[in-house]
This record gives C-alpha cells, sequence and structure tokens, in this order.
C-alpha cells in the first residue's frame, strides 16, 4: 500500500518536513517521528527503514493509520549537529508548563521563547491534524542508556516492546527535559507516548533487527 507523501513544514533554512501517510482506521493513528537530533542518524535511518517495512511487509489486517515522519530536524541532520540552524534543541522547544529560558551555550538550549522554531510547530501541526492514539519519538543515546521511556499512560507499551528489544522500561532518562516534546504530548496532553532510545554503539543493523518486532507493538 503506497502512502501519501507530506510536507507537513519547513525548517530554519527552507528543507522540506517530509510525512508519509499510510491509510488506515482514523481513530487507530500511530505517529513516528524520527531524527530531532541531527547527530543521532539512527534515529532516521530506523523510521525509514519502518516506511520500508509499511510498504514492502505491512500485516493485511493492519488497519493502523500510520504517519511516519523520518527526518524533523533536516538542518541539523545536514550539519550532523544536534540542534537546528539555530542552535536550538527541538526537543527542549514544546510550550510545555516546565519550559524554561537556558543558556543558548549549553547543548540543549531550549530557544528564545517556547515553540519558536518552525520545526517543533511542525510536529505540533501532525498531532493536530491527525491524533494519534499513540507516539514514538527515535533517538539514540550513549553510555549503555538505551531505553523504551515512556511519558503519560505509555508504561504498558514500554513493557510490551521491552519484550522484543530487552530495552529496560523508565519513566526517567535520568536528568530533567524541560520543553520535550514527551512532556508536551504524553505527560500534558495524555497521549501514549514513547521515546525509543537506541543505543548508539550499535550498529544500524541491529537497532533495526532488535526494533523492527517491538514498533509493531505500537499498533497493538
Amino acid at each position: 500500500m503506497w502512502p501519501t507523501p507530506l510536507t507537513v513544514g519547513r525548517s530554519v533554512e527552507g528543507r522540506a518536513i517530509g510525512a508519509y501517510v499510510f491509510r488506515g482506521t482514523p481513530k487507530r493513528t500511530v505517529l513516528i517521528l524520527g531524527g530531532f537530533h541531527g547527530d543521532e542518524p539512527k534515529s532516521v535511518l530506523v523510521a525509514r527503514r519502518w516506511v520500508d517495512f509499511l510498504l514492502t511487509e505491512r500485516d493485511p489486517v493492519d488497519d493502523a493509520r500510520w504517519v511516519v515522519v523520518p527526518l524533523v530536524n533536516p538542518d541539523g541532520y545536514a550539519k550532523r549537529q544536534r540542534r537546528n540552524a539555530r542552535r536550538v534543541d527541538i526537543n527542549r522547544n514544546f510550550p510545555t508548563k516546565n519550559w524554561m529560558p537556558t543558556s543558548p551555550r549549553t547543548r540543549m538550549y531550549g530557544g528564545l521563547t517556547a515553540a519558536s522554531e518552525p520545526e517543533t510547530r511542525a510536529v505540533m501541526a501532525v498531532v493536530r491534524r491527525f491524533r494519534p492514539m499513540r507516539i514514538m519519538t527515535i533517538h539514540s543515546i550513549g553510555l549503555d542508556r538505551h531505553c523504551n521511556n515512556y511519558d503519560g499512560p505509555g508504561r504498558a507499551l514500554a513493557l510490551a516492546m521491552r519484550r522484543y528489544n530487552h530495552y529496560p522500561v523508565t519513566a526517567s532518562i535520568g536528568y530533567p527535559t524541560p520543553g520535550s516534546f514527551g512532556t508536551w504530548a504524553g505527560g500534558e496532553r495524555n497521549i501514549t507516548t514513547i521515546t525509543l532510545e537506541l543505543p548508539s554503539h550499535h550498529s544500524p543493523k541491529r537497532c533495526w533487527d532488535d526494533n523492527r518486532r517491538a514498533l509493531l507493538c505500537v499498533a497493538r
């Protein structure tokens, strides 16, 4: 089944932020987001492999509507840097109750104001347009801190994923995350939200192989 390609926004430097929408039941919409951080290419690879999987191997009885945005931060990805072209961390720029101004010198600079960045607003618009029942954002992390991190009512899903990827399940990444997408979508809007933190020291192939079946859990 071929998806509908959409441009859901544009980056600071004008690059398209693309989405793929696979037809299904709107009430069973699942949103997959990759590439919040430009220096986490494995997150983009796994999201793109998921598009390929849905094209070639999707179960015919899967009636979920899949919306996949493989690359939220195309400028950062092009520059191989965590932040966007204005050096803002997209995953600290959401208008949450705990958003706060931080120093531009930090890697997790959240911007001059909440939702100041076009990439942030594009993601918010996707959530509002498609009203997903479940969301997964894909990241990568070092120092053996990979995990199925959940926000909102996501614990059961994180545990189901653990049966396949064997990652630890946690409600906290271990440090403050003001203005994060997980807080905005899961904590404050009560959408089942998973942040899949891939192990940065694993190969792209292993990251995909370990998580292909875990991703299937998201729609079940």
